[in-house]
């Protein structure tokens, strides 16, 4: 039987998951099964430029917050290694994390997500991986935008000249 200290600690953990968990707008769980410390420090390096928490957590302390956090969908896939990244962007965790699976394909993969209260998984997260950053998706509409205005210019500005000519 554990002790209290042990199982006070473990009742923190589960706690701080279930925080994380409620305020993250994207959650994705991860098998990293055999990556080296080289690529595991450069992949922590790279979530953390995207605000993208990243930790290693014990299968049944993150079931117990799946089931506080009524996630209870992604305790299917809680055994073996399991990483969470949680964050408030939606795409980012997918996109980063694809990444690195693409490339590793043996040791690294995808097992779920959770974003926005909706399950997703692994070929699901693969796509939404592909998705334009929240900036990049901006940027598109922004430029469609343009065109089209510069285009109503244009032929706003033709049919002046040739009102000009008739009357001319």
């Amino acid at each position: 039987m554990p002790s209290d200290r042990i199982l006070n600690e473990k009742k923190e953990q589960v706690r701080n998951l279930v925080e994380k968990l409620n305020s993250a707008t994207s959650v994705v769980l991860v098998d990293y099964k055999g990556i080296n410390v080289e690529t595991d420090t450069r992949l922590r390096a790279e979530l953390r430029s995207e605000d993208v928490e990243y930790t290693v957590v014990k299968n049944t302390l993150l079931k117990l917050a799946c089931q506080e956090t009524g996630m209870e969908e992604l305790m299917s896939v809680l055994s073996g290694t399991t990483a969470l990244a949680v964050s408030g962007d939606e795409v980012a965790p997918a996109r980063i994390i694809q990444r690195y699976a693409s490339k590793y394909r043996d040791i690294f993969n995808f097992k779920m997500g959770y974003i926005n209260g909706k399950v997703f998984g692994p070929d699901e997260l693969r796509s939404i991986a592909l998705l334009p950053s929240r900036d990049g998706l901006i940027s598109q509409v922004a430029g469609t935008f343009n065109n089209i205005i510069a285009s109503l210019a244009r032929a706003v500005s033709e049919v002046a000249k040739q009102k000009e000519e008739t009357v001319a």
